[in-house]
């Protein structure tokens, strides 16, 4: 820091500094109070010493002392302050252009800091101050320029300035500039650095130049990242489109995903690969998880942008089923429906019924099972249905072999079908072929034995490769699709059953249904497709609420172009039983970055030239000297010994230091092992991984608020432990959570635990794999465990009924098994010290600050979390109570009660 750096709010202070001679004077002059001597009579003729003189002037050195301290204080009062800005250029007002428009929320914070210290600036300096915000407010009103005022009532006015959920129109602030009451301005443009298509950008730039001085104050490209094209959803994953606005090194963000009640459902890194400007990260989650998606975020990057809502024309997938005929047979294994309902069932809203009530009521896919011959009304309701995004999949059979004039399929068929394998044939059933790299098939592996018997054959035509999706090894079509619109027609071939091929026996027949209905697009009711009142919107930080108050009825060219402004906010349109999103990322086209400045252009960061205000520091230094003078002058009083003066000055200029400090340290081993005798604990281990130890704090405080709420358990803080370094017999029970990089315990580690266990500890392990194969990991963690044989939970075990009477112990999954240390008669009162398993308990009991759930329990939602409750309190009292409720003892006691 330079001298050039430093200015004083209130420089007219520093005149007291001439009084610092006079002060000298008068110091010297004023010598200290002399020493006060007991002299009793009776002590006169007892060796009186003579008495010791006064100084006739203060030490020097204690002259100099005070006058630093009366400078300090001097300087103090006159405010001083360090700023790396230079002046203010120009002799106008102060010209703030704010953007704030969606892309400023990110940084939004720091912008604001910033042009409220140039405010101050301007201030200082006596300068009046204008303001322009360059986005449509709330009111649908334009940018308009506020002053020339003063500054101090320009930060206020800076205060109301918000981010909103739209664009900023750089049109209207050119218009409303050239309106401006000054010619000459000193001018900060506090840009969110994003270009315009028509290049508005630019043409501010330039005109803003023209008042004399612009600064530019960018912000980071980094800040900033948005979520433009809608998810895709198929059988798989979820697969999202990240899009940044230039292209740089290396960056990686972190997704959320939540549900309608803002519980977390997922979280995922997306990574920008170094210069790429796109990222697409996928979420790997079961269908039923995925499809309760409703809100996708970018984390640490709140804005209106960088939220993506989810609605139910692209969550639902209502899928009709209809059969050529009503054969009797819709519950037996050759029902034409029985395989589709079973494989698309999971994670789709089935439906039956005549096609044009199927139709009506809204549908993604329909499925027609050797329909025969269509009459003209339902053939013009689904030509219309599909050409309007609707995917109609058809399976043959042997109406539909003799039906070959029919249009709604992708090819033409000849008369009749074709047997393979048969009496009367000379051929062998066909095996299905590899698919193609084009086909949406691809990847998907032919069992051996799948065979088809019997097929309908396409007419050869040229397009029909193009066509073909999946064919026998022989050649021939198996299936075949084509567009129809804005919608898909598709054809099987074969029949839905088994009676003219085995195929919808094998796990291959539901693989290529999801791969269909993947193709298909979802919808929110026939009433969302209409114009539809908004519901909730979104504010600039990207956070749902109640409507804004411009907001209005939104039609389907809004949500189909992304119409978005004060009247249309992004947000949810509809009521609470059918929604559609509109989201601001549709109508972004060619998002980028501001590639180049107008010439002579001041560009400056908003982490640069920040104040630092040098007087309640210089305050801080003149109260610790006047205690240190105080102490002198005791001293020199006589009031203090000499070492007693030596030792406070130096405890005072310790006490002095120790203001500016912040002591950050933890409690040490004795304090904590203090805290965990007063008080049950539940500990977890601390696996290494962060997001693994934040689940598992967060389900013990979950598992703590129940026990405090439905027992008389007062627990305490949830405590992380290192079997290696900590003491165990603390706590009554210990949470295991087992990761997959996790090693083997060393020896003291080993020690320790098994002492813990031959104690009357209990561990609970868990792999949290749902019982996929986390178990490898478990035998090499308890590898050296003192560990007798594990069985499953009896029906019987007193952790069945500990306080709860249970027999499923779910967790985030439902589907693990619960095993037990078998119980070795007398040893440990039979109690099993160890209990196994995997279905992630610390995620179900996962609470946030709010005590709202953080993860989703699959696939049994709030009752399967209930059940997880239970089961943790059955568990802490088995930890703590034993086998008393196996106490035969007291059966008779329990019935009497239960008889009453």
């Amino acid at each position: 820091m330079g001298l050039a750096d430093l200015s004083f709010a209130a420089p007219w202070v520093l005149v007291a500094l001439l009084a610092l001679p006079v002060l000298w004077w008068l110091l010297r002059l004023m010598p200290p109070a002399p020493k006060r001597q007991i002299f009793p009579a009776i002590r006169l003729l007892f060796g009186l010493r003579p008495p010791e003189e006064t100084p006739y002037r203060t030490p020097w050195w204690l002259l100099l002392l005070r006058l630093v301290i009366a400078a300090l204080i001097i300087v103090a009062l006159a405010h001083p302050l360090e700023d790396a800005r230079k002046a203010l250029a120009g002799d106008g007002p102060l010209l703030l252009v704010v953007d704030n428009g969606w892309a400023a929320a990110a940084h939004w914070n720091e912008q604001e800091a910033t042009l409220a210290d140039r405010l101050r600036q301007a201030e200082r300096e006596g300068r009046m101050a204008a303001l322009i915000a360059t986005a449509p407010g709330a009111d649908g009103a334009k940018p308009q320029i506020q002053g020339p005022m003063p500054a101090a009532e320009a930060r206020q006015a800076l205060g109301r300035v918000e981010p909103q959920p739209w664009p900023t129109d750089r049109k209207a602030t050119l218009a409303a500039l050239d309106k401006a009451p000054f010619a000459e301005a000193s001018v900060f443009w506090a840009s969110d650095g994003i270009a315009d298509p028509d290049g508005a950008d630019k043409q501010l730039g330039e005109r803003l130049a023209k008042f004399g001085s612009l600064t530019v104050i960018a912000a980071p490209d980094s800040a900033r990242a948005l979520l433009q094209r809608p998810p895709e959803n198929n059988s798989e994953a979820m697969t999202l489109h990240l899009l940044r606005p230039a292209a740089g090194p290396a960056r990686t963000v972190e997704l959320m995903a939540s549900d309608r009640q803002g519980q977390l459902v997922a979280r995922q890194p997306a990574t920008f690969e170094a210069g790429a400007t796109e990222a697409n990260p996928q979420i790997k989650l079961p269908v039923e998880l995925r499809n309760r998606i409703a809100t996708i975020s970018v984390a640490n990057e709140a804005s209106a942008g960088s939220t993506f809502l989810v609605d139910a024309q692209w969550r639902r997938r209502p899928v009709g089923l209809v059969a050529g005929a009503d054969t009797g047979r819709e519950e037996t294994l050759l029902s034409e429906l029985y395989y589709l309902r079973r494989a698309l069932g999971p994670g789709t809203d089935l439906r039956e019924g005549t096609i044009p009530s199927l139709i009506q009521g809204g549908l993604s896919m329909l499925a027609m099972v050797d329909i025969g011959r269509l009459t003209a009304e339902e053939t013009d309701a689904l030509q219309h249905w599909v050409e309007n995004g609707g995917l109609l999949l058809r399976f043959a059979g042997p109406r539909l072999a003799e039906n070959t004039d029919d249009t709604l399929l992708p090819v033409r068929l000849r008369s009749g079908g074709r047997t393979l394998g048969g009496a009367l044939t000379w051929e062998q059933p066909a095996q299905i072929a590899p698919f193609a790299p084009t086909s949406p098939f691809a990847g998907l592996t032919v069992p051996d034995d799948v065979r088809v018997f019997r097929q309908v054959l396409a007419e050869p035509e040229l397009s029909l490769g193009d066509k073909t999706w999946a064919r026998l090894t022989d050649g021939t079509p198996l299936v075949t699709a084509a567009r129809s619109g804005r919608g898909w027609l598709v054809l099987v071939h074969t029949s839905a059953n088994a009676d003219w091929s085995n195929l919808a026996l094998s796990g291959l027949f539901v693989q290529m249904l999801q791969k269909i209905l993947a193709l298909s697009e979802g919808v929110a009711g026939s009433e969302a497709n209409g114009t539809l009142p908004p519901y909730r919107t979104l504010d600039g930080f990207g956070r749902l609420g109640a409507p804004a108050p411009l907001a209005t009825a939104a039609g389907p060219e809004v949500f189909d172009k992304g119409l978005i402004g004060p009247d249309h906010p992004p947000g949810f349109y509809g009521s609470e039983a059918t929604q559609r999103a509109l989201n601001l990322g549709t109508g972004l086209i060619g998002w980028q970055a501001i590639q180049a400045w107008p010439e002579g252009v001041t560009v400056e960061s908003t982490s640069v030239g920040a104040t630092f205000d040098f007087k309640p520091w210089l305050l801080a230094a003149a109260l610790a000297l006047f205690l240190i003078d105080l102490v002198i002058s005791l001293a020199l009083r006589g009031l203090l010994p000499g070492r007693a003066a030596v030792a406070g000055a130096l405890l005072l200029l310790a006490l002095a230091g120790g203001l500016a400090a912040t002591p950050a340290q933890a409690k040490d081993n004795d304090d904590n092992a203090l805290g965990d005798t007063q008080q049950t604990r539940l500990a977890y281990v601390s696996s290494g991984d962060d997001e693994i130890d934040r689940a598992s704090k967060a389900g013990l405080l979950g598992l703590s608020l129940v026990l405090r709420q439905r027992t008389a358990i007062d627990v305490g803080e949830p405590v992380a432990i290192n079997p290696a370094r900590d003491e165990l017999a603390f706590f009554p029970l210990i949470y295991w959570p087992i990761s997959n990089g996790e090693v083997a315990m060393s020896d003291t580690a080993l020690r320790r635990v098994n002492d813990y266990l031959k104690n009357g500890g209990l561990i609970l392990f868990d792999t949290r794999d749902g019982g996929a194969s986390g178990f490898a990991n478990f035998n090499r963690v308890a590898r050296g465990i003192d560990i007798t044989r594990l069985i499953q939970v009896p029906q019987d075990h007193v952790l069945t009924k500990a306080f709860y009477l249970l027999q499923q112990f779910p967790g985030r999954w439902a589907s693990g098994t619960l095993w037990v240390e078998e119980g070795q008669g007398r040893s440990n009162d039979g109690v099993s010290s160890v209990v196994v398993g995997s279905n992630d308990w610390a995620a179900a009991w996962a609470v946030d600050e709010s005590g709202q759930p953080l993860y989703a329990t699959v696939p049994g939602g709030q009752r399967q979390r209930e059940m997880a409750y239970r089961f943790g309190v059955n568990i802490v009292m088995y930890a703590l109570t034993g086998n008393y409720k196996s106490d035969q003892v007291h059966v008779p006691a329990i019935l009497e009660r239960l008889g009453q």
